[in-house]
């Protein structure tokens, strides 16, 4: 079993048994996929909302609704079955305090509603989800069993 690591504005793909892991998940969301019947997850370290923020070259990872149609795309080629995927939210947390309540400053709450947007528009079910708070994540897709870890720093580990 190998753990393959996602990073910052990035994503990937596990087949059984492997996993897949992000660290750093501060206002950033791990959107996962997986594909139960196939045994394959896909994850993607989502940093913004929306590529239409994009200056210069594009980074699909980076941006939800980029990053999850590429993700698809990803698992298909893999194997998976796109409409076997169902999929789980960690992330979102508004990790600073602003005295002024600017929709620009609240990219984590921005940055789940795009994933669920564009996961909607796929026509992805969501199945769970740890979003919110003010608290950094650590998350683990398991490719045999399609559970997920997330360690949140003060809160210790939980399973969606």
């Amino acid at each position: 079993m190998n753990v393959i690591k996602v990073g910052m504005a990035d994503l990937n793909i596990a087949k059984s048994p492997d996993r897949i892991r992000t660290t750093g998940l501060g206002s950033c969301v791990g959107v996962v996929l997986f594909d139960n019947q196939n045994k394959i997850g896909g994850m993607a370290h989502v940093m913004l909302p929306d590529s239409s923020l994009s200056k210069g070259i594009l980074n699909t990872a980076k941006y939800a609704n980029t990053a999850i149609p590429k993700l698809i795309e990803d698992m298909e080629k893999a194997g998976a079955n796109r409409r076997k995927l169902t999929a789980k939210l960690a992330g979102g947390a508004q990790m600073f305090a602003f005295s002024i309540a600017s929709d620009a400053m609240r990219i984590g709450p921005r940055n789940v509603e795009a994933c669920k947007l564009a996961l909607n528009e796929a026509r992805i079910p969501i199945l769970a989800e740890d979003t919110g708070g003010n608290c950094g994540r650590t998350i683990e897709l398991d490719s045999c069993t399609g559970i997920l870890n997330i360690r949140t720093v003060n809160q210790g580990v939980k399973e969606l």
